[in-house]
């Protein structure tokens, strides 16, 4: 809506020539668009406070995001803060309305940052974007002291300084200790070439697994075809209808096809797996499950 006049190259200087408003001009407006839906109100309101939110999303360069994708998510921000915006409560709409651009990029740089998502939780985010400072200066502070700290005493206080758990400060350590590579990349120049995708382990089926699961799947079928050799056709139909097909029967509709009781289908049925078990025995030595 009142964004989409932002959505090009000059946004930046279009919101720094946008009126300034007082505090009765900035609730008069908040007032229309809460109580009106006065969608000229909330152009307004956006407008003036745009180069607020071009100036936080400056702050987030660093992470490496087009500045005209951090700009648009600041203004997404904005627009949050003015849709929630609660004028009865006597606060400056700026003041209430950079906490919501500042989550809005935020959550865009995290979600961004890496192909293997970082996180988004309270405690992942306060991390992301306070370890390395925090980091920084208990690093400074114990050089100061003359103390020299290891890894683990490093995380530990890293973990109570921000207020989270050790285990978050590992995970994000690791994490932010280096970028996204390819696989295809070389793994040295001594490999001659090889990449690192040729060091991941096949999932799949090796292919003297899959050969010898072919010949066992063969070897089995040749077996039941001569086992169903030994039974008449009567007995191969309910076999068949029982135990070959992907929906099998009951055996009462095949009594009722057959004009036989169900007690009468289960004994024949009974019989026709004696009958191939001695067959499958004959040829292989064993009982297969699936007479079971």
């Amino acid at each position: 809506m009142a964004l989409d006049t932002f959505n090009d190259q000059s946004m930046s200087r279009r919101a720094m020539k946008a009126e300034l408003l007082d505090a009765e001009t900035e609730l008069r407006l908040a007032y229309a668009w809460r109580d009106d839906r006065d969608e000229q109100a909330l152009h307004r309101l956006i407008h003036a406070y745009m180069r607020l939110a071009i100036s936080m999303a400056s702050k987030f360069k660093r992470y490496g995001a087009p500045m005209n994708d951090l700009i648009q998510e600041a203004g997404l921000g904005l627009m949050k803060a003015a849709d929630k915006f609660d004028p009865d409560r006597g606060v400056r709409f700026s003041t209430y309305a950079v906490w919501w651009i500042k989550a809005s990029i935020q959550d865009y740089v995290m979600r961004n940052w890496s192909m293997v998502r970082t996180g988004s939780t309270s405690s992942q985010k306060s991390l992301f974007f306070n370890m390395r400072r925090v980091q920084a200066r208990i690093e400074r502070e114990a050089a100061a002291s003359g103390q020299e700290l290891d890894g683990h005493q490093l995380r530990h206080k890293i973990a109570t300084e921000i207020g989270v758990p050790m285990r978050d400060v590992e995970m994000m350590s690791g994490r932010l200790s280096g970028s996204d590579f390819s696989l295809n990349a070389t793994q040295s120049a001594e490999d001659e070439g090889r990449e690192w995708i040729d060091t991941i382990e096949d999932d799949g089926a090796q292919a003297s697994e899959i050969v010898e699961d072919t010949h066992d799947r063969e070897q089995l079928r040749d077996w039941l075809v001569q086992a169903m050799g030994s039974l008449n056709d009567r007995e191969r139909f309910i076999v068949r209808e029982r135990k070959l097909r992907d929906e099998t029967r009951t055996l009462e509709s095949l009594g009722d096809e057959l004009g036989l009781s169900k007690e009468r289908v289960r004994q024949l049925e009974a019989a026709a797996f004696g009958k191939m078990r001695k067959a499958l025995e004959a040829q292989s030595g064993e009982v297969h499950h699936f007479l079971a």
